[in-house]
């Protein structure tokens, strides 16, 4: 398939599910070996001031920011301004309290670490406020000894890798995304943790749900405790300007041009920026983990800080590796192949019609070189 059928049947699948209304907006982004081949948009970005998606239209995407800020952990190994075996409590004293002096940044990015659950009783406005959520993770006990189980770390990842990095660099994330990665990408207004208020009007209204919510997870269970109610995010949330605004690196907003961009370079396709290396890239996809999740109580398969879930075809061991969010959205990439995809939407639900099908779009185009 030419590069200009696949524009097309993106494009087509796009404008298939808006009008389907399975869809409110969408934006889909593929490059291939560095190469844009779909720049896709279609439907609304806000219902109440009917204004339609527009490519550099914002989409809140939950933990698919996650990939990003795994990403620029690795990048800044890359650069030597961090190192995976590094202690935290080495350069955040405190964090070292209650036994937690053994955790590492490699535990952090393998979600080994054992601090899962901010404190049951953890508010939105905690959450907007940086020095209260690392300081009260440095207080908690952790659930296992570092390394020792693997669990989902929902919403104390960001804090726990940004507060690292901040410590040990004198910079924040949100400071190294934009000098690191996005300035030299020339995509410095399109992936954030926190957006600026100059561009928060470029946000996407999220909406609800059409049926009923997911029922909440069982009191006192694993994953109630590890996002407790005052936290759980809905479209509501994700429209609240504290939030968006907010440094909250477990999660961000982005369009699915500039994650796709920021894959891309990852894989090494855009020329001048070498983010990194090729032995390094190898090892962020290389599987380290298979089997439960003791939070999320289900099988999981982990790379070095990135899910290796390809959502519409089956993910090659050591090829894949990206984030999907709970809204929906979706950005990853295949050495293999050369392709990175992101997907972002404004569905708020954990539907990934949208990204499955253009998974399955593109693995019909670029079958992955697969000689060893």
């Amino acid at each position: 398939m030419s590069r200009e059928g696949v524009r097309e049947r993106v494009q087509a699948a796009v404008d298939e599910m808006v009008a389907s209304g399975a869809e409110v907006g969408l934006q889909v982004s593929v490059v291939e070996h560095g190469r844009v081949v779909a720049d896709a948009v279609g439907g609304v970005a806000d219902t109440r001031r009917g204004l339609a998606v527009a490519p550099d239209t914002l989409f809140y995407s939950a933990s698919t920011a996650k990939g990003v800020a795994s990403a620029l952990a690795h990048v800044l190994v890359e650069r030597g301004e961090l190192e995976y075996d590094m202690r935290a409590a080495d350069v955040w004293p405190e964090f070292g309290a209650h036994g937690k002096d053994g955790i590492t940044l490699r535990h952090v990015l393998l979600h080994t670490a054992g601090v899962p659950a901010p404190p049951y009783d953890t508010t939105v406005g905690n959450l907007c406020d940086w020095d209260h959520m690392c300081a009260v993770l440095a207080e908690s006990k952790p659930w296992w000894e570092p390394g020792a189980r693997f669990g989902y770390h929902a919403q104390t990842f960001g804090f726990l890798l940004g507060e690292i990095v901040r410590r040990a660099t004198g910079h924040t994330l949100s400071w190294w995304l934009r000098e690191a990665v996005t300035a030299p990408l020339g995509i410095e207004d399109e992936v954030h943790f926190g957006v600026p208020a100059a561009l928060l009007d470029r946000v996407a209204r999220q909406e609800p749900h059409a049926g009923p919510p997911p029922p909440p997870p069982e009191p006192g269970s694993p994953v109630d405790r590890a996002i407790p109610p005052g936290i759980r995010s809905d479209a509501a949330y994700a429209n609240r300007h504290d939030v968006l605004g907010s440094d909250i690196p477990s999660a961000g907003t982005m369009t699915a041009h500039g994650a796709a961009r920021v894959y891309a370079a990852l894989l090494g396709h855009i020329d001048g920026v070498d983010l990194v290396s090729p032995a390094r890239r190898a090892g962020m996809a290389a599987v380290r983990f298979q089997g439960m999740d003791e939070v999320m109580g289900v099988p999981s398969t982990w790379a070095f800080g990135f899910s290796t879930y390809r959502p519409g075809v089956e993910a090659r061991s050591g090829s894949t590796f990206g984030m999907v969010g709970m809204n929906g959205s979706a950005a990853f990439a295949d050495i293999d192949s050369g392709v990175a995809v992101a997907v972002t939407r404004n569905r708020f639900d954990f539907d990934l019609t949208a990204v499955s099908r253009i998974d399955r779009i593109v693995c019909d185009a670029f079958q992955p070189d697969r000689s060893e």
